[in-house]
């Protein structure tokens, strides 16, 4: 999830640091996010679902075969989030004081209560209407532990405070796109390709309304990458790159991610 919130004369998104030991990405910034759970289809998480049908959900997804299925994806997002960043993005989380938040949190990370349970106590609704897809990206072939994700915007509420769970997650930081870019260029912080060629995007949008809008404005790319070589370089080719077999670009401005000196850089 990309959490987005407004600065002094621009905007921030909210990144954590994965814990060193995590088997995939140990020790990159990445965005908030996790996988789909079957609880994410219960029917009664489901029915709290308001803003945007099954149907209309999928049709913004671009996946319109399975309505339910699309509001999984977004009930995970939801999840995830609070789960990873600590940030409720739902209906009626203004009710509630910021330590029974925070002990609701703490229920759901340490198995106590699951996410249908929280919802029903909390008497939330989830906004699925409030969440933008920006984009998919699938892990290319050649790797062993492969993803299929969807990355979506969402704006923080404002009374509401992020913070990284100290477990899967080790430091949290809220950025604009820029001085993320800047801190990986420079060495301070680790970035994955998605997250790279995300903030790219991001910073190329002036406010949290722009970026709504370009997210919405186009079906979410899907973005397999393809994995190649340019002499001793690994590349990682995007859609609209020659060595990638689409002709049609998924991003202005970046055709592939090239790793050079241990690092990952946009091109």
């Amino acid at each position: 999830m990309l959490v987005l919130r407004a600065a002094a004369s621009d905007f921030e998104v909210f990144l954590v640091k994965r814990h060193g030991k995590s088997g995939f990405m140990a020790g990159a910034h990445v965005f908030p996010g996790g996988t789909v759970d079957p609880e994410d289809a219960d029917p009664a998480i489901l029915a709290r679902c308001v803003g945007q049908s099954g149907e209309e959900a999928a049709a913004r997804m671009s996946e319109p075969d399975d309505p339910a299925a699309a509001l999984a994806f977004h009930v995970a997002a939801i999840r995830e989030t609070f789960e990873e960043a600590g940030v409720l993005l739902a209906e009626g989380a203004e009710r509630h004081a910021p330590e029974v938040l925070a002990e609701a949190r703490d229920a759901l990370n340490a198995g106590r209560r699951t996410f249908v349970a929280l919802a029903e106590e909390l008497d939330l609704r989830l906004r699925i209407d409030a969440l933008a897809v920006q984009a998919r990206w699938i892990t290319p072939i050649i790797e062993a532990r492969r993803y299929d994700t969807r990355f979506f915007l969402a704006e923080a509420p404002g009374a509401q405070d992020a913070s990284h769970d100290a477990k899967e997650t080790t430091e949290s930081a809220w950025m604009t796109p820029t001085h993320a870019l800047d801190a990986a260029l420079a060495g301070r912080i680790q970035l994955p390709p998605p997250t790279l060629v995300t903030l790219g995007w991001l910073a190329k949008r002036g406010s949290i309304e722009e970026a709504f809008e370009a997210a919405r404005a186009r079906p979410p790319p899907r973005v397999l990458p393809a994995f190649t070589r340019d002499g001793t370089k690994v590349v990682l080719a995007l859609p609209g790159d020659p060595a990638h077999p689409s002709p049609t670009p998924a991003f202005e401005g970046v055709s592939r991610v090239v790793l050079e000196e241990g690092r990952w850089w946009a091109r």
